[in-house]
């Protein structure tokens, strides 16, 4: 920012200097949101157990169907990553789509609209938080998955899988985000908004088989659901060979995947914006949305 610019709020000259403290409060914000989440997630254990127990039964009853009906044994290792990347979907409904809406119930987001830092700092902090314990649960089962049914990986493009992972997780969290406002704004009925979500999104997105066997339009539909695209590449990364299971290539899936992380936290952006100035204008940001 030049030093004539303005602060949009008051009027008054900005210069570069006055902006240090303002990255460093919302940075020490990302960083106390996090731990918050990290040192929560191992003082539960027991959370651990049931989110890495009960997901293998689910991966092991897909891999004793295909492995009954002689089906190739990349099939087994697709269902083990899809068992990982559910982990991930999961995390992203239940805590960050209703993240919002929770704080409010708990009587704390009255404290981050008062607080001095940008409310997508405290998302941006539980969003980090929230990988960390996700990402515990994800290993876990995958290496479970892979020592008990003896899957073998054959990376051949190990850079690309993990950028693939990685902004499957920024589009992925971008959702979350963009969804959190949007479940505070419909209040008590994201409940059942996210209920409704679960199974379906397990279908259409090919968590336990190839998506390419839905056909073409709605492996098509569901691609606007990153994890679709995201776990689709990953398999064909994972497993050389079986490209022709492959709804896209990698790299238009990786491409695809970029412009969604890019929509979803623009939008994600302006919905906050919109809730925040829409209660600085009624006063009524805790009362309105019930």
């Amino acid at each position: 920012m030049s030093e004539g610019s303005t602060d949009s709020r008051g009027g008054k000259p900005m210069r570069r200097s006055s902006l240090r403290p303002i990255i460093a409060r919302n940075l020490r914000t990302v960083v106390a949101r996090s731990y918050v989440r990290i040192v929560g997630a191992n003082r539960e254990t027991s959370w651990l157990l049931g989110d890495t127990v009960l997901p293998l039964l689910t991966v092991s009853a897909f891999v004793m169907v295909y492995r009954s009906f002689n089906a190739p044994e990349a099939f087994v290792g697709y269902v083990v990553l899809g068992g990982v990347m559910s982990a991930y979907w999961l995390a992203m409904l239940w805590s960050m789509a209703m993240q919002l809406y929770w704080e409010k119930e708990m009587g704390n987001l009255e404290l981050y609209t008062m607080a001095p830092m940008s409310m997508m700092s405290i998302l941006a902090g539980m969003v980090i938080g929230g990988l960390f314990m996700t990402s515990v649960r994800a290993v876990a089962i995958l290496i479970a998955g892979t020592l008990i049914f003896g899957v073998e990986y054959t990376f051949e493009q190990p850079l690309l899988a993990a950028g693939v992972f990685a902004i499957t997780l920024v589009a992925l969290y971008g959702l979350g985000l963009m969804f959190s406002s949007i479940f505070f704004l419909v209040g008590r009925r994201g409940w059942h908004i996210m209920s409704l979500l679960e199974e379906p999104v397990f279908f259409a997105s090919g968590f336990y088989f190839p998506v390419k066997t839905l056909g073409q339009v709605a492996p098509f539909i569901a691609s606007f659901i990153p994890i679709t695209l995201g776990l689709d590449a990953m398999r064909q990364l994972a497993f050389s060979g079986q490209e022709d299971m492959g709804f896209l290539p990698p790299g238009v899936e990786f491409l695809i995947l970029i412009g969604l992380a890019v929509v979803f936290v623009v939008i994600a952006k302006f919905l906050l914006s919109y809730m925040e100035r829409t209660g600085a204008k009624t006063g009524k940001l805790l009362q309105r949305w019930q």
